[in-house]
């Protein structure tokens, strides 16, 4: 699916750029589009065929009821063999369109079978794992900027109407022109001049479809808007159940996605009103033709210019077919909108950049030592705002660097660029004295172990989420990494050990036991390189201890960066960093930092009740 791979931003896309990558999507299944089409006209083909037999039938049956009437015309030459009574010919023509009729059911089904083929394990099994496969290596930045609900919506919904483009435009805009010249061709056939007369009013349906795209088409980039907020405060109140309950806040959320699904409605039937004014337009229009025909070929008929049923009811029928066809001009136009809306949003993702990827000429690092470097690093996730400001730092390999620092002052973001989460925007990050953007991607994150504050687990088995980031490791190798993070008695004490299927992000075990599973998952790899950022935060004293001799035999022979404000962890740090807005503010060792006066001092002392504290409020007096 090369055709989707461009360089172009899509906000600059327009409408024709937007169809021309559709268009190269549909080329890259050009042959399971070329199947439908071929067993579309095998069924145009025995339609007509049907239809004129049918006509030639009614001829014959109107002979012997009137035997001065014309002999029957059969159409492009075909004639019975000589001597045929006209009941013998009837009888084969019944034979010939019960034949076909079979014929055209089984090639039917067969059809189905190829649409679905293509259309569902192809096209939207493809779309859908190139996508994925994006968002895989798209920057933090990106999601940062997106929100989950509306990625979801976009690689399950917006896909489908992308592939809509396929087999509801390009193949039935392919098998209605195929259609039209193969009912216009036969109609010439009959009769010229009758057919010129009949599809006189086709320029007027052209205007009005015209008018008909160009007022649907915001409608449909609105109604996908809105699914968005749908799902995005569905996602939200699953995720914040606990919340929403402790607050009693079911009915107000429930009034709050009612009116977001309302929104989505109140869309989708102005969407149908606009469809519903077009279709009786296209339809009048038909009925038009059909007049002219009764009108015109009636008085063909009265002049024996024109036979009655190999003529004038053939006539009507191939009419009828050709104004079903046309009609279905307002499907397409309303697919092509449906598409052109969706395919802007799915290339939003595809052609979204990936700010953080591997130099083009990457220094492959299979084993690396551990040394960590800022050298005045910068970074800012909006221009002009600084998150992190002349940062330098020095940390040997094997050695634990301890940071401390309040809400909001960059301990996170720090670690997030020794991975290349994201990119400093100033100085340089080096480790093993070469700068991180010049390694290669993959040795980098593979060497690089991290806990987060919360720590995500799959609903997998136990034994399968320590060994996500190495699949094949061996039972032996998944309890040594438990034993190493103090896991391995709580998972024996499991229901079935290793192998118990955890339920989802691993909510039927503690805190302190998803961040042990946590800390073996980081350590699985022996990885040079591990980052903690705050995993004793939100824990009781007892899990704390139980975490930190995790972190004890975690830390090992590794280059360590410990995010916590707990004094306890942060003692065993060969060196402390404290940061406040983003800047350095003090650095050194447990003892030379409590000499000074400073943030460390001043936690490690309420930590510690050193220092005297106010009294707690009074639980009788309320809230102040």
């Amino acid at each position: 699916m090369t055709e989707l791979n461009t360089a172009s931003e899509t906000s600059e896309l327009t409408n024709g750029a937007i169809v021309r990558r559709l268009l190269g999507l549909a080329w890259h299944y050009r042959l399971g589009c070329l199947r439908l089409i071929a067993l579309q006209v095998t069924l145009l083909a025995l339609s007509l065929s049907a239809l004129g037999l049918t006509g030639i039938g009614i001829d014959y049956i109107r002979r012997q009821l009137v035997p001065t009437a014309r002999v029957p015309h059969w159409p492009f030459g075909l004639t019975p063999p000589a001597g045929w009574p006209d009941m013998l010919a009837l009888a084969a023509l019944a034979a010939a369109v019960v034949a076909m009729a079979v014929l055209r059911g089984w090639l039917t089904y067969q059809y189905s079978l190829a649409n679905v083929h293509l259309v569902q394990r192809g096209i939207v099994v493809d779309l859908r794992a190139r996508i994925y496969d994006k968002l895989q290596r798209l920057s933090f930045r990106f999601f940062d900027d997106n929100v989950s609900g509306t990625l979801i919506n976009r690689v399950i919904g917006d896909v489908q109407s992308v592939r809509l483009f396929v087999d509801g435009v390009v193949i039935q805009t392919l098998i209605l022109l195929i259609s039209l010249a193969f009912y216009a061709a036969y109609m010439a056939q009959l009769c010229p001049r009758l057919m010129l007369a009949c599809l006189a009013p086709l320029p007027l349906m052209a205007v009005i479809s015209r008018r008909f795209a160009r007022t649907v088409r915001p409608a449909y980039m609105a109604d996908r808007e809105r699914v968005d907020r749908m799902i995005l405060g569905l996602s939200e109140a699953i995720q914040g159940v606990q919340v929403i309950k402790g607050f009693a806040r079911e009915k107000e959320e429930e009034q709050r996605f009612a009116a977001a699904n309302r929104a989505v409605l109140d869309q989708k039937r102005g969407i149908f009103r606009l469809v519903s004014r077009y279709s009786p337009s296209v339809n009048l229009v038909s009925h038009l033709s059909v007049a002219i025909l009764l009108g015109y070929g009636g008085w063909l008929v009265m002049r024996d210019e024109l036979a009655l049923g190999s003529g004038l009811i053939v006539f009507l029928g191939l009419l009828q077919r050709f104004s079903g066809q046309v009609n279905n001009i307002t499907t397409i136009t309303d697919s092509v909108q449906q598409s052109l809306a969706a395919a802007r949003r799915v290339f939003e993702i595809l052609d979204a950049p990936a700010e953080v990827q591997s130099h083009p000429r990457a220094i492959r690092k299979p084993r690396l030592l551990g040394r960590v470097q800022f050298e005045n690093a910068t970074f800012e996730y909006e221009p002009g705002a600084p998150v992190l400001t002349g940062i330098t730092l020095d940390i040997p390999a094997g050695s634990c660097m301890g940071i401390l620092g309040t809400m909001g002052s960059g301990k996170s973001t720090l670690l997030s660029l020794i991975p290349r989460f994201y990119d400093v925007t100033g100085g340089r990050l080096l480790v093993d004295d070469v700068d991180v953007r010049r390694i290669s991607l993959e040795d980098l994150r593979r060497q690089v172990g991290i806990v987060f504050q919360e720590s995500f687990l799959f609903s997998n088995t136990v034994a399968a989420n320590i060994s996500f980031g190495a699949p094949d490791a061996s039972r032996e190798r998944i309890e040594q990494a438990a034993r190493l993070a103090s896991a391995h008695e709580f998972i024996e004490r499991l229901p079935k050990g290793y192998d118990t299927v955890l339920s989802e992000a691993g909510g039927d075990l503690s805190g302190g036991q998803r961040q042990r599973l946590a800390i073996a998952r980081a350590i699985l790899l022996d990885p040079p390189i591990l980052l903690l950022d705050d995993p004793t935060a939100a824990v009781d004293a007892e899990t704390e201890r139980e975490i930190l001799d995790a972190i004890e035999g975690a830390m090992r022979g590794r280059t360590t960066l410990l995010v916590t404000n707990r004094i306890s962890a942060l003692r065993r740090a060969d060196r402390i960093v404290v940061l406040h807005r983003g800047r350095i503010e003090q650095i050194g060792t447990h003892d030379e930092l409590m000499l000074v006066k400073g943030h460390y001092r001043r936690s490690a002392r309420l930590q510690t009740g050193d220092e005297e504290q106010a009294p707690p409020p009074s639980c009788g007096g309320g809230i102040a």
